[in-house]
């Protein structure tokens, strides 16, 4: 390793000479170089409250005119347990105003389960915050949470709901614990796909979890919502087969539920290597896994077989009315998250009272979704801040 001092001042050198976007290639990939220990736990975890910083360190790859940070710290599983998560946190450089900035707590779609998928470990942890600059412009800090078992080891959390949204709040108050930040108790969530569920679940729980956080809305991109639904929408292709590898390992994993109980041999025995690997950089030895399991995957109905009903319906967002203003874009061309489970579920949180604005996007994919939301989201970010939300989109009388 007496090599990598000497490489480490050749990238910086070319760093300097080269511009920002080169500058920013270069860092992530000395960032990159450089985690490893950051990921590894404290023996023993000291306690701490959930969102207590356990460890910081300073990200040479921040966007221009931002400061960042990858943070290790605490949060809270399913069961109640403590755990340590990682992530990371981007702010505006310079003073905050008056009264701090708000914070936008994040939640990614999906990379994977293992922990090399969390989106902080690559050369380029910002790349999948969708609307990042623009958020930064306009003054936010944004808190990106890796999920439980990502990044640090911990608990599988994949589309398990309490976990994935205990994380991304406790994400928010690990970027208030950053004093350069200026990050204030307003709270903004913005989640895409399994994201979506993350944050929704966020909002679920806030009020009785981080009662110190003002949370102010809520918005999201092609929710993962009716999670039974969804697995039946999606199990007939690989991508369908993949996702649900990735949901029925996590379940089993936290619930201690055989995958022998609802899918076949073959998908049972193939299930845990698919786990293992990650969507970007994975995807061909994920397609290789999957391809001869579709049409053979599932041994029974996943929102019929016991307990796995129970599960992912105890998962499922949508089943309590949401306090604060809620935004849900959907694309109409998305295969993945079906556009009639994300009608179904906006048509339930009308129907329990909650502010919802609907923001329906004919033919786009799911992959597009987020960024074709954005010249929406930004100024229903804005107005709910003011207190000033446009008009629901829900029918008179829902």
């Amino acid at each position: 390793m007496r090599w990598l001092p000497l490489l480490l001042a050749g990238v910086l050198l070319l760093a300097s000479c080269g511009s920002d976007t080169e500058r920013r290639a270069v860092d992530g990939l000395v960032d990159s170089w450089t985690a490893g220990p950051f990921y590894t736990l404290p023996d023993p975890i000291p306690p701490g409250a959930p969102g207590t910083l356990v460890r910081s360190e300073r990200l040479g790859s921040a966007p221009a005119g931002a400061i960042a940070w990858r943070v290790l710290y605490h949060s809270r599983d399913v069961t109640g347990a403590d755990l340590l998560t990682s992530g990371v946190v981007v702010a505006p450089a310079g003073p905050a105003p008056a009264g701090g900035r708000t914070v936008v707590s994040w939640g990614h779609p999906t990379t994977g389960t293992a922990q090399r998928c969390a989106p902080s470990v690559g050369d380029d942890p910002f790349d999948l915050v969708e609307g990042l600059s623009d958020l930064l412009r306009a003054g936010y800090v944004v808190a990106a949470a890796d999920y439980p078992g990502m990044g640090a080891p911990g608990p599988a959390s994949y589309l398990i709901g309490a976990t994935a949204g205990d994380s991304v709040l406790d994400a928010a108050r690990a970027a208030r614990a950053l004093p350069e930040t200026g990050a204030s108790d307003r709270l903004l969530l913005w989640g895409h796909s399994q994201g979506g569920h993350a944050v929704l679940f966020a909002a679920q729980l806030a009020a009785a979890y981080a009662p110190e956080l003002r949370l102010l809305g809520v918005a999201t991109a092609a929710p993962a919502t009716d999670l039974a639904d969804l697995l039946r929408a999606d199990i007939g292709d690989v991508s369908g087969v993949t996702i649900g590898a990735y949901a029925f390992a996590a379940y089993s994993a936290a619930y201690g539920v055989r995958l022998d109980t609802i899918l076949t041999p073959a998908g049972a025995a193939a299930t845990p290597a698919m786990a293992r690997l990650c969507l970007i950089g994975q995807n061909a030895q994920l397609h290789d896994i999957a391809t001869p399991l579709v049409g053979h995957y599932l041994g029974g109905d996943p929102g019929l077989v016991q307990p796995w009903a129970r599960l992912l319906a105890a998962n499922t967002p949508g089943t309590t009315r949401l306090d604060v203003p809620l935004l849900v874009a959907q694309g109409g061309a998305d295969t993945l998250v079906r556009p009639q489970v994300t009608t179904a579920f906006v048509a339930r949180q009308c129907a329990l009272g909650t502010h919802v604005t609907s923001l329906p996007l004919p033919g786009v994919d799911h992959g597009f979704v987020a960024l074709d939301a954005l010249p929406t989201l930004l100024p229903w970010l804005a107005a709910v801040e003011r207190g000033t939300p446009p008009a629901s989109t829900c029918p008179a009388g829902a």
